[in-house]
């Protein structure tokens, strides 16, 4: 709040500038960040704030915004689970927390009425929230198969990934990602998933965290154990694998996939019952087959890039409600919820009889009385907006 002070201006008029807007912060995929373990060690990430106004009706500057770079793949949910935004390309942009509206200083109250506002906004609170950041792999192939059947050195082979490669099951606890060269031009992403087990739609074995890991793979490729150490044949692994991804997510039975047998080099694992079902035949030790079944993929893989629509940004699942509403709590209060109708409170500095009359002019330009008195609000009651309360009377709040 300022006045307009000059040499022979008695009565210069208000001069007081608008406080700037506080920064937004803003989550950004990018294909160049490869996990979410920054978030980890350090999970805040806040916005500068706006600057005051100042005399001279000079305006405060907004504060800076933060953006802040995720993964390709990133969902962001709410702390109840509720998703947000899925952010699955790169340079997707999500306002994950705004900052509050700079409050306006006195000249901007200045009319026909009201020649010397005394008063002056405050400026808004900027937006604070928790989220969780759930990253999901975007990967061209994924290789799914029960745990300990050579998916970690298939994709060693393949790719220049070097995932822990041991002889016992569950090595793999997070999916490994591999580049897969083909030609001199052509090159796909292959995910190496945790082994799946019988029960893995229902949770069992960290299914959960594994299937996940496979909804956005363009092609699966189903990886059985010709020479399974507990004797399980390679029917019944496919047989499982499937029943699972179908039970998780019944459009992964549609997707495009190959069948492969692995360890075609180990005693038993010959024989011409299994030519019936599998595509291929591959051993990551010799090296039969690697080459055939990268050319497979690499085809199916342009196959589906080439089916895939284009896609126009992303999908905000949680629009920002409009207007507000009334509401009734158990001891008897009537709560008014709604953007427009708390800033009318919050920004005004209700400790000043000038202030606390223009926002009750506000909030009943919103129509906030009259949906009181619909609620059924009589004189007496408590209203409260935000963290403010008010007696209600004829006369208004």
């Amino acid at each position: 709040m300022s006045f307009r002070r000059e040499t022979y201006v008695p009565r210069g008029g208000p001069d007081g500038g608008d406080g700037g807007k506080g920064g937004d912060v803003w989550l950004v995929a990018d294909r160049n960040v490869s996990s979410l373990i920054a978030y980890r060690d350090h999970p805040h990430r806040r916005a500068g704030d706006g600057v005051h106004g100042k005399g001279k009706k000079l305006n405060g500057s907004t504060g800076k915004d933060m953006v802040t770079h995720v993964p390709v793949g990133t969902v962001v949910k709410d702390r109840d689970g509720t998703v947000l935004v899925d952010l699955v390309g790169d340079g997707d942009r999500w306002l994950a927390g705004e900052g509050g509206r700079g409050g306006r200083g006195n000249a901007s109250f200045l009319s026909n009425h009201r020649r010397a506002p005394t008063f002056a906004e405050q400026g808004e609170e900027g937006q604070e929230r928790w989220l969780r950041l759930e990253l999901k792999l975007v990967a061209d192939v994924a290789l799914v198969g029960y745990p300990n059947v050579g998916k970690s050195t298939l994709i060693s082979r393949v790719s220049a990934a070097k995932p822990k490669v041991a002889d016992y099951p569950f090595t793999t606890l997070e999916p490994n990602l591999g580049v897969v060269r083909v030609g001199d031009s052509r090159d796909f992403v292959m995910a190496d998933i945790p082994g799946l087990i019988e029960g893995a739609a229902e949770g069992r074995g960290l299914g959960h965290q594994f299937l996940r890991h496979v909804e956005r793979a363009r092609v699966l490729v189903i990886l059985l154990d010709l020479a399974m150490i507990d004797g399980t044949a390679p029917e019944e692994q496919q047989r499982v694998l499937l029943a699972e991804l179908g039970a998780y997510q019944p459009q992964l039975l549609h997707r495009p996939r190959v069948v492969v047998g692995s360890r075609a080099d180990l005693e038993g694992a010959v024989g011409e019952r299994h030519e019936d079902f599998t595509d291929l035949r591959v051993s990551s030790v010799t090296g039969e087959g690697l080459d055939l079944l990268v050319f497979r993929l690499a085809d199916l893989v342009d196959e589906a890039r080439r089916a895939e629509p284009e896609r126009d940004g992303y999908l905000v699942h949680r629009p920002v409600p409009e207007g507000f509403r009334i509401e009734r709590d158990d001891d008897g209060t009537f709560r008014v919820l709604g953007r427009q109708a708390e800033r009318a409170v919050a920004l005004s500095d209700l400790t000043n009889p000038d202030a606390a009359d223009y926002a009750r002019q506000r909030l009943k330009r919103l129509g906030v009385e009259k949906a009181l008195a619909r609620a059924g609000v009589h004189d007496g009651d408590t209203v409260r907006i935000a963290s403010f309360e008010f007696e209600y009377s004829e006369d208004g709040l």
